[in-house]
């Protein structure tokens, strides 16, 4: 049942990845990799990451695509733009990038270090606990440097919106 579930989730996945680039309008477009980024949770719960699937659903089907949805609204499509002809070329490169990546896994045996959270380590202190103990001990710098750039980020946003609103003409 695990495998049915896996092999429809990267299915629709995989359809649905091609909607997003394929659709000329865009609301379906943004509607396609909803789709997407729920089935993509679905994924992490057959992999009994449970946590990681809420935090996916979170982040990335609410606050990512509603950011996508603010910039299409702002934007403004009226009409839809037509491209020349490429999909010859696209389905060319398609097909190189697809043989060479078919290659590399085939021919490569992936052989990972095995590292000191087992599986049975990760069931016993549960998933949430495990990827709040790597993240705050192994990786604390890189996460300190992550919300310090998000920091800026916002302090920046914020300081251009605020330009802009106390204009005086």
């Amino acid at each position: 049942m695990t495998l049915f579930l896996f092999f429809y989730f990267a299915s629709v996945i995989v359809v649905t990845g091609v909607l997003v680039i394929a659709l000329r309008n865009p609301m379906y477009s943004a509607i396609s990799l909803l789709v997407m980024f729920f089935h993509i949770a679905g994924i992490y719960v057959v992999l009994n990451a449970e946590f990681i699937a809420v935090i996916q659903i979170l982040i990335y089907a609410g606050a990512i695509l509603v950011l996508y949805l603010f910039v299409v609204m702002l934007l403004n499509f009226k009409n839809e733009e037509r491209f020349q002809n490429q999909l010859l070329p696209a389905l060319l490169i398609g097909l190189t990038v697809f043989t060479i990546i078919s290659v590399v896994f085939f021919k490569t045996h992936f052989k990972g270090i095995p590292g000191e959270y087992t599986i049975e380590r990760i069931q016993k202190m549960g998933n949430t606990q495990a990827v709040g103990e790597v993240l705050y001990t192994s990786y604390l710098l890189p996460f300190e440097i992550a919300s310090l750039i998000l920091l800026v980020a916002m302090v920046g946003a914020i300081v251009l919106t605020k330009k802009g609103l106390m204009r005086k003409d």
